[in-house]
C-alpha cells in the first residue's frame, strides 16, 4: 500500500493522514486489550494523544481550505442573486415533495 507521507518542521517524514488515523486506531485497540503494562500503556496514551492532535490540526485546516474554496466560488458568481433559484426540483419548501 502507498503511503502518503509529509515532512515536518524538523525535517523528519511524517505519516500521512490516514496511516496516522490507522496507528491511532491500533494503539486504541492495544489500549482497550488490557494486555500492556503500565509503561506501555503510558507510552501508547502518549503517541496517541500526540496523533490524535495532528489528525485534529489537519482536520481543522482541511475544513478552512473547504470554507475558503466555498467563499471563493461565491465571490465568482456576481450575477446570481444570493437566494436560491426557484425551479420545479426547488420551488417545494425543504423536506417537502413538490406536487
Amino acid at each position: 500500500m502507498n503511503q502518503k507521507r509529509s515532512t515536518r518542521p524538523n525535517g523528519e517524514d511524517a505519516p500521512g493522514f490516514e496511516a496516522s488515523l490507522e496507528r491511532l486506531e491500533a494503539i486504541v485497540q492495544e489500549l482497550e486489550s488490557g494486555e500492556l503494562t503500565l509503561e506501555q500503556s503510558l507510552e501508547r496514551y502518549e503517541e496517541g494523544m500526540r496523533l490524535s492532535q495532528r489528525l485534529t490540526k489537519t482536520l481543522e485546516e482541511a475544513e478552512r481550505r473547504i470554507e475558503r474554496l466555498g467563499e471563493q466560488a461565491e465571490s465568482a458568481r456576481p450575477d446570481e442573486p444570493n437566494a436560491r433559484r426557484t425551479t420545479p426540483e426547488t420551488s417545494a419548501e425543504e423536506g417537502e415533495l413538490p406536487l
